[in-house]
Formats: C-alpha cells, structure tokens, sequence
C-alpha cells in the first residue's frame, strides 16, 4: 500500500478539520520557509487537551484566542502536551500554563531543555559557537554575518516556562480525548521525542519524529559537538518500523496526516542509508563539513538553509566517524576535515 492523504484540503488559519472523534487538525503559521506546525486538539470532555502549540508571537496568539473562540467552543485547554522541545512545538506552552491554568505534559529532556535555553539569552554568538561553526567548515562570508547579528534566541518565540510539568515517559499509558495512548520515546531529531500511539484506534501522534515529504533535520551543535543524531534516528526509525501496520493514521507536526506507515519507515531508513553512501563516495579527498551538502541534500543549498544544512552534515560525518568509516583530523585554522578510510 502506498502513502496516502486522506486530507488534502488544509484547515484555514483561526480554523480546524475534524479528522477523527474528538481530534482536530489545526496549522500555525511559521515565519520561515517550513511555513507552518500542525498541532491538534484532542476533546477532554470539558476541556481540550492541546498536542503541541506552535511559536509564542503576537500572530499566534490572535489565531489561538480565534480558535478558542470559535473551533474550540469556548471550552479551556486544561493540557498541553509537548511532543518535544523545539520551539515551534512548546512555544506556546507557557502562555497556556499562565493565561489559562493548563498543565504541561512532556518529557524531562524536553522541559528541562526548554526551561534552560528561555533562560539562556545572547546577545552576541559565543566563542564555542563561533569555534563550532569554524570546525565545521562555515565560510567566512556567512560566519562574518553570524558575529556581526544578534542569534536567535530561544526565548524570541518561546513563552517563560513556568516552573512546573507533569512527565511522561517511555511506556506510560496516557487518557487523552477518551482514548488510551501508549508512550513511545524516539530520538535523533530531538533528544527524548514523546509519540503517541492509540490503543482504542489506529491514530498516532508522531510529532516530528515521524513526517511524509521530508526527512527531519539531524542537527549537531555546540552543546554537544560529538553526538550522532542519525544513529539516534534510524535506532528508533527501525524500532517505529517493527511496530507499523497500514492502517495507522499518522499525524505529523507537518505537511499533511498521511496512512502507509510501513512505506513511509522504510523510505526513511533507506534515504538516510543512502544519503550516507553519497557521504562517502565523496570522501576521497579530506572535506569539511560545509563542503558535503551536494552529496547529502542533492540540491545547492541557499544562505537561509545554510545553518540547517551545516549542522546536519556534521550530524551524518560524525556517524561515519564513530562507525569507523572516515578519518578526521584538524586541518587550517581549526576545521575538521574527513576522508573516507
């Protein structure tokens, strides 16, 4: 069976889809070129229980106090759950926990690492930052650009958290919108990625663990400059594979909910598998992370990917390094460079 999109026509902005019992769809608008979140509405009964929320911004509020007001029947969200700690995903979260008294649900990785980084405000890129760029193979032109701006922060379009969260973790079993959904903890894209699978149906929360279309960046950043994401990811990739069946109904936190699960896992494990390979075939000269993205991403990338890009190239290079697949050693003025063995 093929992928399939039982909806195609996309709820407006300030509305929602019905797409099962008690579950709507709704997208958030983003200001980049991913231009929206999907989030969902879950009916409690009395209340709502909201899967992810989106990026904190005046604009976001309007269309939540629209939706409030309209699609959501005037009812309170009494939870949020946050599948993880992406801002796109948790921005919102704190203003339901002030505004309106809604308990946080997520898991410890993800609140802790939003609850460092709203505290964690630059004003100016710091020097691990600027000698993680420069290792990776950043040229001068985009890392001139990066010193001169003000970074983004994580507290731009993340609501303060408040102190306070109920966890969840792997194999909980949760009642959300009448029914019972089992935990399972993915990773790679983000450390201790919450999904959520249905008991009492086919429905599955994937979050970004799990979307049609695209692969989910893979990034590695200063804060830990050795991990390996992608071993991460396709650990859990082939762990989602063993358990999917044809008639889960999978709703991502974007592009569109989809069915044919087990093609979608294979197409995933299979372009990573591949996407490594191109690495490789690469490799017969030492390169820097910053001269792979043709191989990886088969397309030139542009100065507004450039960031994504960078990161997940060094993501893919460290795990051809830890595998024992290429060699690495510091060439000019700090930077990386790796051959294949």
């Amino acid at each position: 069976m093929t992928i399939r999109f039982p909806f195609e026509t996309l709820p407006a902005e300030g509305e929602a889809t019905e797409i099962a019992e008690g579950v709507l769809w709704i997208r958030l608008p983003l200001p980049m070129r991913l231009n929206h979140v999907n989030v969902y509405a879950l009916d409690d009964g009395d209340g709502w229980c909201i899967i992810d929320s989106g990026f904190h911004s005046t604009r976001s509020i309007e269309v939540w106090e629209a939706l409030l007001a309209g699609p959501l029947k005037g009812k309170p969200v009494k939870r949020v759950l946050a599948t993880h700690h992406h801002p796109d995903h948790i921005g919102m979260a704190g203003w339901f926990q002030k505004h309106y008294g809604a308990e946080l649900l997520t898991t410890r990785t993800a609140w802790l690492f939003s609850r460092m980084l709203t505290l964690d405000v630059q004003d100016g890129l710091v020097d691990e930052t600027i000698a993680f760029y420069r290792s990776a193979g950043m040229t001068e032109r985009v890392l001139e650009g990066r010193i001169k701006e003000r970074p983004f922060n994580f507290s731009d379009v993340v609501h303060p958290m408040p102190l306070g969260f109920k966890r969840i973790k792997e194999g909980d079993v949760l009642e959300i919108g009448g029914r019972r959904w089992d935990v399972l903890i993915g990773n790679g894209h983000a450390p201790e990625h919450a999904t959520l699978w249905s008991k009492d149906d086919d429905l599955v929360l994937a979050g970004d663990q799990i979307i049609p279309g695209i692969s989910s960046n893979l990034g590695v950043y200063a804060t830990e400059p050795e991990a390996d994401p992608v071993k991460d990811w396709l650990v859990s990739c082939e762990r989602f594979r063993s358990i999917a069946h044809e008639k889960h109904f999978v709703l991502p936190g974007h592009k569109l909910p989809f069915t044919g699960l087990p093609d979608r896992m294979r197409q995933l494990v299979d372009n990573h598998h591949s996407a490594l390979q191109r690495l490789l075939d690469h490799l017969d000269q030492p390169l820097s992370a910053g001269d792979c993205f043709l191989p990886l991403f088969k397309r030139k990338i542009s100065d507004g990917e450039y960031g994504l890009a960078l990161v997940e190239s060094v993501g893919h290079l460290n795990h051809l390094h830890q595998q024992g697949d290429v060699t690495r050693q510091r060439g000019d003025n700090g930077v990386w460079l790796y051959q294949r063995c």
